[in-house]
């Protein structure tokens, strides 16, 4: 009976600690690898600095297709765009115009 009891005693406390011990380095390694954890929060850092210059990017691309739709409007059409749309648009060259054709898949 005494050996049941001093054993107990003894386990009963490591046990414990064990188990404590366990959940802690669980909750640990969940708050630095876990879904929201420090790793995660670094990686969406890194995502967000991204999308923000690609945003950065799409504003002036808009403010420049902007800039040429304002050029573009009946009351105000800028001859010298509407031509380059039209031979952009059409393959339309000026028999006065100078063509130079390049090689684009040439390596320099």
């Amino acid at each position: 009976m005494v050996v049941r009891t001093r054993l107990r005693a003894i386990l009963t406390p490591l046990l414990l600690y064990a188990v404590s011990g366990a959940m802690s380095a669980y909750f640990v390694q969940t708050a630095i690898h876990g879904a929201r954890g420090i790793k995660a929060k670094e990686e969406y850092k890194a995502e967000i600095a991204q999308l923000r210059g690609d945003l950065d990017r799409l504003k002036a691309e808009r403010a420049g297709w902007l800039h040429r739709v304002t050029l573009m409007h009946s009351d105000t059409v800028d001859r010298d765009l509407a031509s380059e749309q039209i031979r952009l648009k059409l393959g339309y060259v000026d028999p006065r115009d100078l063509v130079i054709f390049t090689d684009a898949n040439r390596k320099r």
